[in-house]
């Protein structure tokens, strides 16, 4: 009888292996089947898209395939898991073109603030730049962005003022001689200006204030003509507001008038060596109608057919019978006064 326990235990030895490596596989198989037959839920978002996609898959580059969700060589995704599930969110890539101070490029954002785009490429936005486009906005394909680099300056800077010419005709030179008597010479004026430069170029210059620190010196030039009927060396040479007298002074005038001129001496009667103002006849002394001519005035007098040339000459008389547009010429003898006689002149009024 106490051999029956070990025989049964040869026989069923075997068995009993067979029957647990049965087991085993059952649980194995068991165990695999469902991980490798599970579907897997993936919700997927692109841009405002979102929908959910059920598949055996789990890489999320197939997933997107299956689900028809096209990438372009520049867009991307991000994978994360949250409650079971595959939260899958594709990035679009967006041509951004940025002109950044007169250079232009072409960035790729995935959205991002403006100000978050442009501290990734180092660029500057704050200070003395100036950024086209808020720099709190998103992000969008195809955006345009312009950085400037503004400076607004003050300056204060020196110009030439161009000098004038004058040209006086003078019927004592050849025709078409010309002397320049005066070299013209170019003034300055002190200028302040508003100036703004963008990207280093001036875009607008705006003066302020202007000052004069050197005035022009006016060129005169004499042209001979060579003509008249009456050629006189003392004759001077006349232009537009200069005289230029035959010993080479220059006077200015500002304006001209036609007034009929007689001659006086210091002997006719009611005339003595005083003038009205109280200075003493001479040649160049004018008896003037003071309400017309003030006294003072100084004058430049010659007949305009050129016969006589009075010179310079200051209105300090009077006299009852110079009224209006008559002038009385200071001559010292009677022989001279009745050689004027009566003529028209031209009376410069000097400056």
């Amino acid at each position: 009888m106490s051999a029956l326990p070990t025989l049964g235990s040869q026989r069923n030895g075997p068995l009993a292996r067979v029957i647990a490596i049965a087991i085993l596989l059952v649980f194995l198989v068991s165990g695999v089947a469902p991980t490798a037959f599970a579907r897997n839920t993936y919700v997927i978002t692109d841009g405002d898209e979102t929908r959910t996609y059920t598949t055996y898959t789990t890489d999320p580059a197939q997933v997107l395939d299956q689900a028809g969700v096209e990438l372009g060589a520049e867009d991307t995704y991000t994978a994360v898991p949250l409650d079971g599930e595959t939260a899958i969110t594709v990035q679009r890539s967006q041509n951004i073109y940025i002109y950044n101070c007169g250079e232009a490029s072409k960035e790729i954002s995935y959205g991002e603030t403006v100000q978050e785009l442009l501290d990734r490429l180092g660029i500057p936005s704050s200070g003395e730049y100036t950024v086209s486009v808020p720099l709190d906005e998103m992000t969008h394909d195809g955006m345009e962005i312009r950085v400037d680099f503004v400076v607004h300056s003050r300056q204060t800077y020196t110009v030439d003022l161009p000098y004038e010419t004058t040209v006086c005709y003078d019927p004592n030179l050849p025709e078409g001689e010309e002397h320049i008597l005066i070299p013209g010479v170019n003034g300055q004026m002190q200028k302040t200006a508003d100036v703004v430069y963008i990207n280093k170029e001036e875009i607008s210059h705006n003066v302020v204030e202007e000052t004069v620190i050197q005035e022009p010196v006016k060129q005169i030039v004499t042209v001979g003509t060579g003509t008249g009927e009456y050629i006189d060396s003392d004759a001077p040479a006349i232009g537009d507001g200069v005289i230029v007298t035959a010993d080479g002074e220059v006077l200015t005038y500002s304006r001209t008038a036609q007034f009929v001129a007689t001659a006086y001496t210091h002997t006719d009667a009611g005339c003595d060596f005083i003038t009205a103002t109280g200075t003493t006849v001479h040649i160049g002394t004018v008896a003037v109608d003071p309400t017309v001519i003030p006294y003072g005035t100084r004058m430049f007098i010659v007949a305009n057919d050129g016969s006589y040339i009075y010179g310079i000459s200051t209105a300090e008389d009077c006299g009852g019978a110079i009224k209006n547009n008559r002038l009385d010429l200071y001559f010292p003898t009677t022989a001279e006064c009745f050689q004027f006689g009566v003529r028209d002149c031209t009376v410069y009024f000097l400056d």
